[in-house]
């Protein structure tokens, strides 16, 4: 014959067993009932220790209220389950709106366009874009590991990957208009810290305005290879292999290609 099981009132029905992020809110409001409990017993210790009268009344308060806290033992229970439910129901609501905002943030989230077949016009997008959209073309090349890390403290190095045969290439994206060039001081710069600081085997600046003849001079003679409109876009549509093949050792001038 079977035997029923009897469910506990204090579970509740689809319920995980444990959930981390739900625990911790959940400790948290916790501390913070605690936190208030141990500030509101200042508070009456305090006053009852400027009004003696009000001392003795709470004194002879909290006998009666023990005994009557004692007697009401199971409504104290239902009472405890009550406010421990409406605080989950709390913890589950506020990361109902966390998950909510990170959905909203993640859908208006740029994305890069994919390499596809017809020409992508690299100027008009903004730079976080274009930054994702150079680490595309690597991605599809071959560096599978290739990524965006530039931001503040970057050290001139916006996308970082490996090629398949294991060399490290860093990568130094300026999106600039028609008008402005990548200069002198910009590969300076990504020169200090391409080689020493990221230990780059390629080391690559791709801008969307072109060099100036001082930054093809400084590059060349720093084994750094320049891309620019006319090489991105030869790159981007197929026409030309990818900047590593062409990049001679680390240290060592190549016969890479260099933007006007």
């Amino acid at each position: 014959m079977a035997i029923p099981i009897r469910r506990r009132r204090g579970d509740r029905q689809g319920r995980a067993s444990f959930d981390l992020r739900r625990t911790s809110f959940g400790f948290a409001l916790l501390a913070l009932l605690v936190a208030g409990g141990g500030l509101a017993l200042r508070a009456v210790w305090e006053s009852a220790a400027r009004h003696p009268a009000f001392a003795v009344i709470v004194a002879l308060s909290l006998p009666a209220l023990a005994v009557l806290l004692l007697r009401r033992r199971r409504r104290a229970r239902r009472v405890a389950a009550a406010v421990t439910e409406a605080a989950y129901d709390i913890v589950d609501e506020g990361l109902a709106e966390l998950d909510a905002a990170e959905a909203a943030r993640a859908e208006v989230r740029p994305t890069a366009p994919e390499p596809a077949d017809r020409p992508v016009d690299y100027a008009r997008l903004d730079p976080y874009t274009f930054e994702e959209a150079v680490a595309g073309l690597c991605r599809r090349d071959g560096c599978a590991d290739a990524e965006v890390v530039g931001g503040a403290g970057d050290l001139g190095a916006e996308v970082l990957g490996t090629t398949p045969d294991g060399r490290r290439v860093v990568v130094q994206c300026k999106r600039y208009g028609p008008t402005s060039r990548a200069g002198s001081q910009d590969l300076q710069r990504f020169g200090g810290t391409c080689y020493a600081v990221h230990a780059a085997d390629v080391a690559l600046v791709v801008s969307t305005g072109g060099f100036t003849e001082p930054a093809l001079d400084y590059a060349e003679q720093c084994a750094i290879l320049c891309y620019g409109p006319e090489e991105l876009a030869a790159w981007s549509e197929g026409a030309a292999p990818p900047p590593w093949e062409a990049a001679a050792p680390a240290g060592q001038p190549d016969a890479g290609v260099s933007g006007p």
